[in-house]
């Protein structure tokens, strides 16, 4: 497995408590990390989600903002936007290794949305979308290697992945379950209310 070789990544992780599934080497122990204030363990959350997706302080609260004037529950609809990008769509079928891998896949233009190319990584999918490599990219070794780490996964339940043709389609949205245990996002929800 490689290994991430930027300390940030680390950092980051050990700031929040959680692996946040990088690449990494065991840097100690990164779940020993305690909250003394509600608004500490609610600005933790909301590092910790930020992290996960590798979105910008910016573009969370732009997310947020969006969750908010949806219908429904703002937590749920904050976590289906990011877990909606292009570029963590590419991530969850096994075309990248990790998120930022993911991102550079979408911008150097190797990904196709309902045939046409997209390169923007915070694109939102929409259910019944195929997404798929364009055809010069399927020899590419990074890509063959992160398909066969990918196998070892859990298989994505709200994704229909086609590994010898190197597409899927986003054909439902994630349920609740389907996010990682360890996010709160009420806690995000608490947070932003107070401002």
């Amino acid at each position: 497995m490689a290994v991430v070789k930027n300390y940030t990544t680390v950092k980051r992780m050990k700031r929040v408590g959680v692996d946040l599934g990088f690449k990494t080497k065991n840097y100690g122990d990164i779940s020993s990390r305690r909250h003394s204030s509600a608004y500490s363990e609610q600005l933790c959350m909301k590092q910790t989600i930020r992290f996960y997706y590798g979105v910008l302080e910016k573009q969370f609260q732009n997310y947020y903002a969006k969750a908010e004037k949806q219908k429904g529950s703002t937590g749920y609809n904050l976590l289906l936007l990011l877990e909606s990008r292009l570029d963590n769509i590419v991530y969850s079928m096994g075309f990248a290794a990790t998120r930022k891998e993911a991102r550079q896949l979408v911008s150097h233009k190797h990904i196709l949305v309902n045939g046409k190319l997209v390169n923007i990584p915070s694109y939102r999918c929409k259910q019944g979308d195929v997404i798929a490599l364009v055809e010069k990219s399927k020899k590419h070794i990074r890509i063959i290697a992160a398909l066969e780490q990918a196998s070892q996964r859990n298989e994505v339940e709200w994704l229909d992945v086609d590994t010898s043709a190197m597409s899927g389609t986003y054909k439902s949205y994630p349920s609740e379950s389907d996010f990682p245990s360890f996010f709160k996002v009420n806690l995000v929800v608490e947070l932003y209310s107070k401002c």
